[in-house]
């Protein structure tokens, strides 16, 4: 049984709530963003709470349950606080820098990467070897950061690559003669 799915999801002023049939939809300062809730799950919203509950008595229920509820928190964080995800570049001329809506990144290839980010998120390069996104989509920005990841993921034996900034990154020994 879901104990997430127990919890009351508070909702902070200044974020409005619409629940119509098995839709929600969440505006806040940040964006709006709006989710099809699955058909096991009942959507209850009271004063400045919102609760979710399974319609039926079982697993399944109490598992979709729990993360409609996981969800529906993100949303309403998202749109009151938004997300960040940072990246760190480690390598000898690994550099980033963010134009507008494109992340220029150099990462040891014949070539520069032109990253085109997608709406609703946003890069900063505080240093050449920082890169800094946030948006209100959760979902949306950690793909984002595991796409640029993608292009270069660390590797184990020099560590040299893109990073999570709390990522740990387990070395190998080299071969020994």
């Amino acid at each position: 049984m879901s104990r997430i799915a127990k919890s009351p999801i508070a909702i902070p002023s200044g974020v409005e709530l619409k629940v119509a049939d098995q839709v929600v939809s969440v505006k806040g300062a940040k964006g709006a963003l709006e989710l099809a809730v699955h058909d096991l799950v009942a959507i209850s919203q009271e004063d400045s709470e919102l609760r979710v509950s399974p319609k039926v008595e079982d697993k399944a229920s109490w598992a979709m349950a729990g993360t409609m509820r996981a969800l529906l928190n993100n949303m309403v964080v998202g749109v009151s606080q938004g997300f960040e995800r940072k990246l760190e570049l480690v390598g000898v001329g690994y550099r980033a820098q963010a134009t507008g809506k494109s992340l220029n990144l150099s990462l040891g290839f014949s070539h520069p990467i032109d990253y085109s980010l997608p709406d609703g998120v946003d890069a900063a390069t505080p240093s050449p070897t920082e890169i800094v996104l946030t948006g209100f989509d959760k979902q949306r920005v950690g793909q984002v950061a595991a796409e640029i990841r993608a292009f270069r993921p660390p590797e184990p034996y020099k560590g040299k690559g893109v990073r999570y900034s709390d990522e740990l990154v387990v070395r190998k020994e080299a071969k020994k003669k």
